[in-house]
């Protein structure tokens, strides 16, 4: 298999041969011999490298979510962070793109709504249209399958960082394709290239190909962990722990609170496919819980093809819910530089399944709730899919 950068300057060098280059990249932006693509454009002397660009984590991956990102230089290089202290800071200034004739885009995602790489590709596309540079996405395999699709769109007023476009929660694509949907459907009209993947296919999973995975995030270890994480990061709309602080972020769930025994009985009375859990203890190293000794449960995915990941994390919530109606709360902290909006609210892209759990929603209700939204996404994405 051979992802966009593997293919860039075999196929595509005219696009940037000597010409001033900038590349949005992050620690999972290498090729099939890990070589990172700064590494690659520079050895290869295919382009010159003037301005390099970090989303969130920053272009080493060393922050952890929602934290703060300055501007510094790398290999005499400046750096430019688009993620800073508030919203504005999330798009590259105008100034930053002067004299950059093609911005090079690698960013690994891991194919749900709240991950927010594929929003600081089109922020950067946005601008791009502006000064007339020309973007040229490195595409990347979706690491959880590009076949499954699941979840509800974003509602008009919940619009925020986690969920900046109508897309399905587990929205099964590439990053080239959502921008060519970014492009197209939501008047993103900038100078765009997409290099496209070689061997991949939609069913794949990212472990299942012969290209090595880097975590391009700090709280994103595994392809396991993607594989629930469109689910699970629900949790963050909680003060339930999701994981994070531990070696097995998204797959564990719990709090001081909680009784493990009786979460586990709650969450096999729902018959989940695909999965089992397990009751835990565990003690977070930092964010919610930190130091103290959580009661929880963990996801162990036994069948990948028939585990649903977003209504695992549902059921995830509601059976904490339910059993613990006085100590469960949903998160009332600003999330993603909003203050006005829960969110649980940002995550879900509208406040109906915060009311649907608050007002005892079963599953197959909430579920069946999604399923218009989720047909109208499907017709609008086979338009944009570049791999069978």
């Amino acid at each position: 298999m051979q992802t966009g950068l593997d293919r860039l300057l075999r196929f595509h060098r005219k696009w940037i041969q000597g010409k001033r280059v900038a590349l949005l990249a992050h620690p999972a932006s290498v090729d099939k011999h890990l070589r990172h693509a700064l590494e690659v454009l520079q050895e290869e002397a295919a382009a010159k490298v003037i301005a390099l660009f970090g989303p969130e984590h920053g272009i080493h991956g060393q922050a952890q979510d929602m934290e703060s990102v300055g501007g510094s230089t790398y290999r005499g290089i400046p750096v430019y962070s688009l993620y800073g202290k508030d919203e504005a800071s999330l798009k590259p200034s105008r100034e930053s793109l002067k004299d950059v004739e093609v911005l090079i885009c690698d960013l690994q995602d891991v194919g749900a709504r709240y991950y927010t790489f594929i929003y600081t590709i089109a922020f950067c596309m946005e601008v791009a249209k502006e000064t007339g540079t020309k973007v040229v996405v490195l595409d990347r395999p979706n690491p959880i399958n590009g076949h499954q699709v699941e979840g509800n769109l974003v509602a008009p007023g919940f619009r925020s960082f986690v969920g900046w476009f109508p897309l399905a929660v587990r929205h099964g694509m590439t990053v080239g394709e959502l921008a060519q949907m970014f492009r197209h459907e939501f008047d993103l009209k900038c100078d765009l290239e997409v290099v496209t993947m070689k061997g991949w296919h939609r069913r794949r999973y990212m472990d299942e190909l012969d290209t090595p995975w880097v975590l391009p995030s700090p709280n994103m270890p595994t392809v396991d962990t993607a594989v629930v994480y469109p689910g699970m990061c629900l949790v963050e709309g909680t003060e339930l722990s999701e994981g994070r602080g531990t070696t097995r972020p998204f797959e564990f769930l719990g709090a001081p609170y909680v009784d493990p025994e009786a979460l586990v009985r709650r969450l096999r009375e729902f018959r989940l496919p695909g999965v089992r859990f397990r009751p835990i203890y565990f003690k977070p190293g930092f964010q919610k819980h930190a130091g103290q000794t959580c009661g929880g449960a963990q996801l162990h995915v036994t069948r990948r093809k028939a585990f649903k990941s977003l209504l695992t994390g549902v059921a995830a919530l509601k059976a904490a819910h339910d059993l613990y109606p006085q100590e469960f709360q949903f998160r009332h902290r600003a999330y993603e530089f909003v203050d006005q909006i829960p969110a649980i609210d940002l995550l879900a892209g509208n406040a109906k399944l915060r009311t649907q759990l608050e007002n005892g929603a079963s599953l197959q209700e909430i579920e069946a709730s999604w399923e218009d939204e989720r047909q109208a996404f499907l017709e609008t994405r086979k338009k944009y899919l570049l791999y069978t």
